[in-house]
């Protein structure tokens, strides 16, 4: 049955948060998107009923988009919201065609994850100097964990430390859409979680923390604390311009694949849903032997 975009709206969103168990992060990105493109469509053609746009609006929209200057790659993660939420429309009946269906997303130069070099990460973990104190290890296990684990630097927060297993020395992390993922942890990382702890709790004797990392403030640190920590460590060892948790985990995946790891095992460690999310890191592997091949063959 249509209706408006005031009475659809907020039943999709709540559909992607408790049914499809998206994370906040994208939750507010659709909202944001779809609010935006209403608001458009209402002071252009005077539309508030998603049964009555067409794809000619949307191209209009798209176009002022452009005109804006956003980013193609921007806009069509706004477009892959409007796709989702005609789907939801008529599937519940709300439109008897899907405006959206063949419209196109805009070309984008592909992107290659950026990576910290696998001797730059040896001698970030194994040559530079971090606190020597609680702080400075608890430092030291951020990086560790990041790298030698591929976790999101969500998954990292919210880590507790009941999802860790020392016995089995894996960890269980609960990533996107609630899905869990078994990774495993090397006997050293296992052994520097097994000290952290038990500083911990000398430290803190009568204190109950579910997480496993905490700040001075005797907190969980946030997203942003621990890009902060990645980014002033990260700056000892490159000059690479971007210096975040998630290039971490980009060199993780690439390390592996470099060093003859399935991808099927990578798309798996890092929680993919699809294979197509993991094979960018064998292009950076291609480009990597491209590059040593250029500078190496004599007719290179």
């Amino acid at each position: 049955m249509p209706g408006t975009q005031a009475s659809i709206l907020p039943a999709f969103l709540d559909y992607i948060k408790f049914e499809k168990r998206y994370s906040v992060h994208t939750h507010r990105a659709y909202s944001d998107d779809l609010h935006a493109f209403f608001q458009f469509i209402q002071s252009q053609f005077d539309v508030n009923q998603p049964a009555k746009i067409s794809p000619g609006m949307i191209r209009t929209w798209m176009a002022s988009l452009t005109q804006l200057k956003i980013q193609p790659r921007s806009i069509n993660r706004k477009i892959s919201s409007l796709k989702s939420f005609f789907r939801y429309c008529m599937v519940h009946g709300h439109v008897d065609s899907n405006p959206t269906k063949n419209i196109q997303v805009l070309k984008t130069r592909k992107r290659l994850p950026s990576y910290v070099e696998q001797d730059q990460m040896e001698k970030l973990l194994n040559e530079t100097p971090f606190g020597d104190d609680f702080m400075g290890r608890g430092d030291y296990l951020i990086l560790s964990l990041l790298y030698h684990t591929g976790v999101r630097v969500s998954e990292l927060v919210s880590l507790k430390t009941s999802q860790i297993d020392l016995s089995r020395n894996q960890l269980k992390v609960l990533g996107k859409g609630n899905k869990e993922r078994i990774i495993p942890l090397h006997q050293a990382l296992a052994d520097r979680i097994r000290a952290f702890e038990a500083e911990k709790s000398t430290l803190f004797p009568d204190a109950v923390f579910p997480q496993l990392l905490l700040t001075s403030r005797q907190k969980p640190p946030t997203a942003r604390q621990i890009y902060d920590i990645v980014k002033k460590y990260l700056s000892l060892v490159t000059t690479a311009e971007k210096k975040s948790p998630h290039v971490l985990r980009h060199s993780f995946a690439t390390h592996l694949t470099s060093n003859g790891a399935e991808l099927n095992a990578v798309k798996e460690l890092l929680g993919h849903s699809s294979l197509a999310a993991t094979q960018v890191y064998t292009h950076n592997s291609i480009e990597r032997l491209r590059d040593i091949h250029k500078k190496a063959h004599p007719k290179g």
